[in-house]
Parts: structure tokens; C-alpha cells; sequence
């Protein structure tokens, strides 16, 4: 069983640190060797970068002008990506925890040891007792090889990513309503859509590169209806703000959706030739006048109203989303209630014309499509599918028996390291102290295993949990896949070496296998030749690669898929002719208003939500460690409308304490009218005593398994305190737990 011991000690030896300046400081005088293509390592836009080398060493970085994502444009977190790659912080070597000290080791120690415990602890409990929690910062060879390792190397049926905690709605909603998850158009088609609705998404901040699209469309003319229970950069960019009650977008989406019916703004002839089940959906709808959406959702009936004619009205019109309404108990059913008003107009399949999720991890997209969700195989197949089972079985060599079944999602991975039944973990480019929910029960989950092992390049919160962790590798030091946001497989190329003694990941899930017995099964000597087996295992899947080759991809900027033939050139646009589901038809849904799991009550007054910043990324591993990124938000804050900080006698910047029924944190109060009096936010890329998910709520989408992160009761408590906020000048550039170094 493994405790954080020596925190300050560890914090000290591992960071977060923060750096902001290349190997060997800045110079005007280097002489780069080489000039890398590549892409970012972080959101879905995936933009397009060169690495400039000198000496084996990443020292600077290009925008690319020549990528049609990007072009020539990178946001604050990917000018600065390339500082991770030779950061202080770096793991360089193996490590042992002994004693509640992490010591030196040698690969051998490390893996010998890792194999002994693995071995027995399944002959003890059985195969499942060891997990597989992996990520989607992984390049698509190395999410393939992870779903194989875990069912073939370990041979458990414990598997799943933090994919779980991102795009999960989005994918039921997709694979409900169309018969495939991928977002239907190229970022190119927004600006040619008349109106756009954007709703949970703030990608001014979040995905400020999807901004030049989105400003095209404003400068041919486009409306932009923004649906967020905060007023964004984004919904003040816009021309219509609906500021709903967080969780009830379906009353929204009903409500504009009755409208659509009642003023005959829907498009009968595409509904009964392309859609099955619509008389339901409108039935249910109808349930929804606008007073009565507005009742529920806070907004007023007249902007309803008026989002509902400005889209129906409008020749073209896209709906985009992302977290903020997708991170619920009923996030599924928020993505069906937004595809209802796509489906119901006809604004689906040609130019300008559809619908689109944004991807808030690197390969959000490829990471779930190729076998590390619990219920998947590659290709997008499903584990209770008895023909998939065997078509992967004959791929992979073995006969279908022996492939495990089904595990779980993510949140109940752990609670079942909490019960007893998962005793052993290998995680992989995940750092769950931060990013799941209620993270005081995750704690307990890491605490109570007997064996914990963490592959990662930074030593982050979780990582501290672990008994052995094994040096990775950044973006830069591997080649291989990713899928960005509007489905476009891009190439990832190698720029330098791995520092130290650290292995690409691939290449250390081959040697565990491979000291396990399975060895046979992992003879891949370059990800090429896993990229080869992936195309053949998702061939005939929904998510077809097979025609798909690194050369196609450099030679087209990206292969869009499914791509079934090598003659082909992918496939840009969905759903122009025919829709996924075996009829080639859509499906509507009827969606009733459920809520959110936790509402407001006495005790706990407000409604807490939580979302991404600007200069930080996910769980802040890698930009936290960045000079630059922490200067400009030092430490998470809690946004707090002027009304309720009167109420509650808080000043702007005063710390106060943030408390739900799980557990509590103080933040320094950043008063704004830019969010509901009844509704509070904290952004969560930090941990410890610093992390949101300390008070979210781990209720699940029964779908997606998505945990609900966008809502959940808490109340405020002013605190009395001399502690200055750090959100001042007089403190900029320093945080809790991160402090500068070398300097």
C-alpha cells in the first residue's frame, strides 16, 4: 500500500518547478540543426509547429504557416510546449519508492520488480486484479498497444482512459443519433455556416486557434448564439448569450426546438427521408414552450425565442459543443437534445451545413476509437459483439475466447480498487489526483493498492502515489498518430533522442509483456509496424484507418477518416449522402429535462461548476511546470457574482472557503458579473489542496459513465485570514508548491 510520504521533499526533488527558457538559457547565437514538422501535443486543433534542434536538444519552436488548421498561428500553451522536453522536472530514470522515498534504479530492478508483483498478485486474485488506466495524450499507436497489453500482455479486462472524463457523451450522443462518433465537418466548413450555435464551449480560451474559423464566419456575415452559464470571452464575442442554469441545457434544447415546430422552421422533407423516430422527439418537445424552458433554465423566453429564428431562419447553421455540456449526469442526452435541433432543420451534411463536438484532448478523437475504453476493440468495435471479438482475435492471433470481456469505465475502476477487487495498476499519461472526480475517494483508491506502477515524464500528483515509475517520453521524442477534433489523422514526428535513461512507452509495455510470457504478441519495432497492424485491426470498423499510411497523411496534410481503401482520400465531411446506422438513416431522440443529479437546497445554496483557462492544460502536468503559463494564473480562483459576494460579505480577492458534500478548498474570490448569482466557478488543472475536483460530484451518465463535473450543490464560507492572494502583481510567478529553480 502506497502513501505520499516526504511531500515537501518530494515537491522540492520532482516539482512542479517552473522554467521558461531552452536548454542552455536564450541565445541569438545557436545554430540549429534541423527544423521538425510536427503538431502540438496539446488541444484537438492539433496546429501545426516546427521544432527547431540544435544538438539533440529542442530549442525552440514555428508556428506552421503551410498546415490549413493553424496556419502560422499557436496559442500561449503551444508557443511553449517545446520547454517541457528538456525541463529540470524531467524523469530520466527509474524510480522505487522505498521507505516513502523515491530512490535510483535500474531498468532491470524496476521491471523485475514490476513483473514479481504482477505475477503475484494475479496468481493470488486472478487476472483482473491488476488495472490499466491509460490516456489521450497518447499517440494512437501507443492507445492501440495499451488496449492490447492490458487484454493480451496482462490478460485482464480492467482497462479504461481519461477519455472517459472528456468526449464520452459526445461518443454516445454520436453513436445514438448518427451510428458513428466523429464530428461530421472540417473546421473548414464554419465559415460558411450563417449561424453558429456554440454551446458548453468557451473556445476563446479553450481553443483559441478554432477562433480564426469562427472569426471568418463573423466577417461573411455569421451570427453566433452562445449557450454557458458564464459569460465567456466567447459569449461576449457573441451576438445572442442564453446564460442557463448549469444543467439544463435539455430545457434549452426543448424550448428552442418547440419553437423551431411551432413557427414551421423545420425541414419535413430531409425528416422524412434521412430520420427515423421524430414524431417522439417533437412530442416531447412540445412539452416545452419557451416560459416553460425558461422556468427551468433561467434564460429568458425571449432569447429562446430568438435563438430558435435566427437558426431556423438561416439558410446554413452548424451547433458546436464541448464539456459544458457534455461533463453531466445526463450528458449524453444534452448532446441528443442539440442534435434534435440539427436533425429537425435539415442542417446536416454539406457545406456549412452540420455538427461537431470539440475535442479538448490531443487525440481526444484517436484515443477513443482504437480499444482502450472498457467495452472497445480497434476499429470502434465492441467487446459483446461476438463477430468483432473474432475478427480481432484472428488479428491478433489467439482465439476469441481468450479475449477478456468488458470492464468498467474510469470512475468505477477506482471504486473498485476501493472495494477490494482491483489490487494492482499500471497508468500511463493520466494523472487522476486532478482530473477525476471527488478526488478525496481517488486518494483512498490509490492508498488502498498493493501494487501501483505510473509511466509518465513528469512525476505528477499521482504519480507520487506509485511504488515504481518508469521515465517516459514527451511528443518530440516518438513518432506516430493522432486524430484531431474534426477527425483529421495527423503525424506526430520524432525531433530528438529521450533524455537520460528514459524509453519511448511503447517499447516498455513490449518489455513488461515480454517478461510476463506474452511476448510473442508484442514483436513491434518502430510504431510504423503498430500503425500497420492498427490499420488492418480497424479495417471494416466504424472507424476505418485501413487505407490510411504515413505517406498519405504527409502528402495530404492529414487523412481524414474512414479512409477503407488505399486509393482513397478520406473522407472530409459526413453524412452527405447517408448516415452510419444500417438504414442510412438518422435517429431522433425524446429527451426529457432531468436535472442534475445534486441540486441546490439549504444547506448547499449555489451550484458549483468548473471548466479550463487560457494558459493552463487538463490536469497542468506539463503547464504548470512553465514559467510563463503560472505567471499569468498563478493558482485557481473562484469566480463569484457581485450580488452573491455581497450576500456573503467577500471581497474580490479574499480567500474564502469552497465546501460540498465531499469535501472543501479555499481560493482566493474573484468577483465578476460575468457569472449567475447562482452559480459559482473554479478552474480544476490544479491539485492537492489547490484542486477543484475536491468538491465534484462523481454521479454518472448512465451512457457515457461521464462523471458530472459541470454541477453539483456547495455553499461559501468567509474565512478570516492575512494570507495575501496570489493573484496579485506583488506575488506574480510564484505559486503553492511551485517555486522557481535554477535561478
Amino acid at each position: 500500500m502506497s502513501k505520499v510520504e516526504n511531500l515537501a521533499s518530494i515537491i522540492d526533488r520532482f516539482g512542479p518547478h517552473l522554467h521558461d527558457e531552452p536548454i542552455g538559457g536564450w541565445s541569438a547565437e545557436r545554430k540549429v540543426d534541423k527544423m521538425v514538422p510536427t503538431h502540438c501535443p496539446y488541444c484537438g486543433m492539433q496546429c501545426g509547429m516546427n521544432l527547431l534542434v540544435e544538438k539533440n536538444h529542442v530549442v525552440g519552436v514555428e508556428p506552421r504557416y503551410d498546415f490549413p488548421v493553424n496556419e502560422g498561428r499557436l496559442c500561449p500553451k503551444g508557443v511553449t510546449a517545446y520547454l517541457q522536453t528538456h525541463h529540470p522536472d524531467r524523469l530520466e530514470y527509474p524510480l522505487i519508492k522505498r521507505n516513502g522515498n523515491f530512490e535510483r534504479a535500474s531498468w532491470d530492478e524496476a521491471l523485475d520488480l514490476i513483473v514479481e508483483k504482477f505475477k503475484g498478485l494475479q496468481e493470488k486474485y486472478g487476472k483482473d486484479a491488476i488495472a490499466v488506466y491509460s490516456g489521450s495524450s497518447l499517440t494512437t499507436e501507443k492507445t492501440y498497444l495499451v488496449g492490447k497489453f492490458a487484454r493480451l500482455g496482462l490478460q485482464t479486462r480492467y482497462i479504461d482512459y481519461n477519455g472517459r472524463l472528456c468526449m464520452a457523451s459526445a461518443a454516445g450522443g454520436n453513436n445514438k443519433a448518427f451510428g458513428i462518433d466523429r464530428a461530421a465537418n472540417p473546421w473548414s466548413d464554419i465559415p460558411h455556416a450563417e449561424v453558429l450555435i456554440i454551446a458548453g464551449a468557451n473556445c476563446a480560451e479553450t481553443f483559441p486557434i478554432l477562433n480564426g474559423f469562427l472569426w471568418k464566419q463573423r466577417d461573411n456575415g455569421g451570427v453566433w448564439i452562445v449557450i454557458d452559464p458564464r459569460e465567456t470571452p466567447t459569449a461576449r464575442q457573441g451576438d445572442l448569450h442564453l446564460q442557463l442554469k448549469p444543467g439544463t441545457d435539455v430545457a434549452v434544447a426543448n424550448g428552442i426546438l418547440n419553437v423551431l415546430i411551432s413557427e414551421n422552421l423545420i425541414d419535413q422533407a430531409f425528416i422524412d427521408s434521412r430520420t427515423n423516430d421524430w414524431e417522439a422527439a417533437k412530442a416531447a418537445a412540445l412539452n416545452y414552450p419557451p416560459d416553460v424552458a425558461s422556468e427551468i433554465s433561467g434564460v429568458p423566453a425571449e432569447k429562446i425565442i430568438q435563438a430558435a429564428r435566427l437558426y431556423g431562419r438561416a439558410k446554413t447553421g452548424m451547433i458546436m459543443h464541448a464539456r459544458g455540456i457534455e461533463h453531466h449526469s445526463n450528458g449524453t442526452e444534452n448532446v441528443l437534445s442539440y442534435i434534435n435541433i440539427a436533425l429537425a432543420t435539415g442542417k446536416i451534411g454539406s457545406e456549412g451545413r452540420g455538427y461537431g463536438t470539440i475535442t479538448g484532448q490531443g487525440n481526444g478523437q484517436g484515443g477513443r476509437e482504437h480499444g482502450q475504453k472498457a467495452d472497445q476493440l480497434p476499429g470502434y468495435r465492441s467487446m459483446l459483439n461476438p463477430e468483432h471479438r473474432k475478427y480481432i482475435a484472428e488479428v491478433w492471433g489467439i482465439d476469441d475466447s481468450e479475449l477478456p470481456q468488458p470492464g468498467v469505465s474510469a470512475v468505477e475502476l477506482f471504486n473498485k480498487m476501493r472495494e477490494g477487487e482491483i489490487r494492482g495498476l499500471l497508468s500511463i499519461c493520466s494523472n487522476m489526483m486532478v482530473s477525476l472526480p471527488d478526488t478525496n475517494q481517488v486518494r483512498k483508491s490509490l492508498e488502498g493498492l498493493e501494487f501501483n506502477v505510473c509511466i509518465d515524464f513528469f512525476l505528477s500528483e499521482s504519480a507520487r502515489y506509485a511504488d515504481v515509475v518508469l521515465p517516459g517520453t514527451t511528443w518530440s521524442e516518438d513518432e506516430g498518430t493522432t486524430t484531431s477534433g474534426e477527425g483529421r489523422v495527423i503525424k506526430i514526428n520524432k525531433a530528438i533522442d529521450p533524455p537520460g535513461e528514459a524509453r519511448q512507452d511503447w517499447r516498455t509495455l513490449q518489455e513488461i509483456a515480454r517478461r510476463m510470457g506474452r511476448g510473442k504478441y508484442f514483436q513491434f519495432e518502430s510504431p510504423r509496424e503498430i500503425f500497420d497492424e492498427l490499420r488492418v485491426a480497424s479495417k471494416g470498423g466504424k472507424a476505418d484507418y485501413f487505407g490510411i499510411t504515413y505517406e498519405k497523411i504527409d502528402k495530404q496534410d492529414g487523412v481524414f477518416w474512414p479512409c477503407s481503401t488505399e486509393e482513397s482520400t478520406g473522407t472530409p465531411r459526413l453524412f452527405e449522402e447517408r448516415f452510419a446506422h444500417d438504414d442510412g438513416k438518422a435517429k431522433f431522440h425524446a429527451i426529457e429535462y432531468k436535472g442534475a443529479a445534486e441540486l441546490p437546497d439549504e444547506e448547499y445554496p449555489l451550484i458549483f461548476t468548473s471548466g479550463r483557462i487560457v494558459h493552463q492544460y487538463l490536469s497542468g502536468n506539463q503547464t504548470r511546470r512553465i514559467g510563463f503559463l503560472v505567471q499569468q494564473c498563478p493558482e485557481p480562483f473562484v469566480e463569484i457574482h457581485p450580488e452573491t459576494a455581497m450576500k456573503y460579505k467577500i471581497n474580490d480577492g479574499e480567500r474564502v472557503k469552497v465546501i460540498s458534500r465531499r469535501g472543501e478548498g479555499i481560493f482566493p474570490a474573484l468577483v465578476v458579473k460575468t457569472i449567475r448569482p447562482d452559480t459559482i466557478f473554479i478552474p480544476y488543472h490544479w491539485g492537492e489542496e489547490l484542486a477543484a475536483n475536491q468538491i465534484t460530484n462523481g454521479a454518472l451518465d448512465p451512457t457515457s459513465k461521464i462523471p458530472e463535473f459541470k454541477a453539483c450543490a456547495a455553499r461559501l464560507e468567509k474565512i478570516h485570514t492575512r494570507e495575501l492572494p496570489i493573484l496579485g502583481e506583488v506575488r506574480k510567478g510564484t505559486s503553492r508548491n511551485e517555486v522557481q529553480r535554477g535561478k
